[in-house]
């Protein structure tokens, strides 16, 4: 069986070898100017292009493509400055940390009070388990997670995740979303989810 799987990978690595050679071959020049190779990605076009992707199952397969309970994108202030965006949607969490540029992408579920975090490439043998909690005001949503168990160290997700309660970039009521009258926390700019399909 392993040797059927190695001779596979090798046909697909020749087939591969031969459409970037093709490719490459084929693609007009194209001269880069010293302006253009110098432009850093902005936070915002970060995050736009974070929202279309999908994590890989590394270990786990991809939950279903449901809405949950706790779809929404949440932001919360770093104290050395900057704004970390969470979005949980449909069985996907991505996080944006915008002062340092470290970012992650992996899958969620929810079971009761319970949400689990894996698939995501810093970790992917890790699974997170963390416990929720929604507090609904007046003015604002915010969802704070406490961890019960996660063994990813890399760029502590933990941390990440856990140190402080998110704010939700989901106004609070009908009226609020309509008309914008409501104090949106900070780095909402641009957290709208991807249309639906």
């Amino acid at each position: 069986m392993l040797e059927q799987i190695a001779k596979m990978l090798a046909a697909l690595a020749s087939v591969s070898a031969v459409i970037l050679a093709a490719t490459v071959a084929c693609a007009p020049s194209v001269q880069s100017t010293p302006e253009a190779s110098n432009v850093a990605p902005t936070p915002a076009g970060v995050w736009a292009v974070m929202l279309h992707q999908t994590p890989y199952p590394y270990t786990t397969p991809l939950p279903p493509a449901n809405h949950t309970i706790l779809d929404s994108i949440y932001v919360n202030s770093n104290p050395n400055g900057g704004v970390t965006k969470l979005s949980l949607d449909k069985g996907i969490y991505r996080v944006y940390d915008d002062a340092t540029g470290w970012s992650t992408i992996g899958s969620f579920v929810v079971s009761g009070d319970r949400i689990q975090f894996f698939n995501d490439p810093h970790c992917y043998r890790d699974t997170g388990i963390y416990t929720w909690q929604v507090q609904e005001g007046l003015q604002s949503t915010t969802l704070a997670l406490e961890t019960i168990q996660d063994d990813c160290a890399s760029e502590s997700r933990v941390h990440k995740l856990a140190d402080r309660p998110w704010e939700s970039c989901q106004p609070p009521g009908i009226e609020a979303a309509i008309t914008q009258h409501w104090p949106a926390p900070d780095g909402c700019y641009q957290s709208v989810l991807p249309a639906e399909e």
